[in-house]
């Protein structure tokens, strides 16, 4: 049986794989001097510090597993830079029905930042737009009830210091 794939941009790939080099380079370290010293102070038993400091490992060994797990089954999809249809990582503009502009970028469940413009691929907004062109109108229902967008752009450079709506 084929291992399910989890679409992902390179950025959010590069992301999940900076945060588990510094889980495994710094924080697992830092943990394991803290539990020698906690454990260097006696009694175990009634040692907070060392209680306190291995549920902190298990924290961090748990995320170094989701995080390796993440990355194992990641297929890095680059963004597309031309043409009018909205895909997975496409990029988007939109204008609702009272004239605001919005935008997003499509992207991996696991890298979405919906304050930043980076919604996911499993979001109603998403699922509405993948497969619609530039000039489409679409209903999406969406956290404050349905909305009518056009869609103005599609496929365009993703500045992060852009507003987003």
């Amino acid at each position: 049986m084929a291992t399910q794939r989890t679409p992902m941009t390179r950025q959010g790939y590069d992301r999940l794989k900076a945060e588990l080099e510094r889980l495994k380079k710094e924080e697992r370290p830092r943990i394991t001097r803290a539990i020698a010293e906690a454990r260097s102070h006696g009694d175990l038993w009634e040692n907070a510090e060392y209680h306190a400091a291995r549920e902190k490992q298990s924290f961090i060994e748990g995320r170094i597993k989701d995080l390796q797990a993440k990355l194992g089954h990641a297929e890095i999809i680059d963004p597309p830079s031309n043409g009018d249809r909205v895909t997975f990582a496409s990029t988007v503009r939109l204008q609702d029905q009272e004239g605001k502009e919005v935008r997003y970028w499509i992207v991996g469940s696991d890298e979405a930042e919906p304050a930043k413009g980076r919604i996911s691929i499993m979001s109603p907004l998403a699922r509405t737009l993948i497969g619609k062109e530039v000039g489409q109108t679409v209903t999406a229902q969406v956290p404050g009830g349905k909305k009518i967008y056009e869609i103005l752009a599609a496929n365009f450079r993703w500045e992060d210091n852009a507003p987003t709506g």
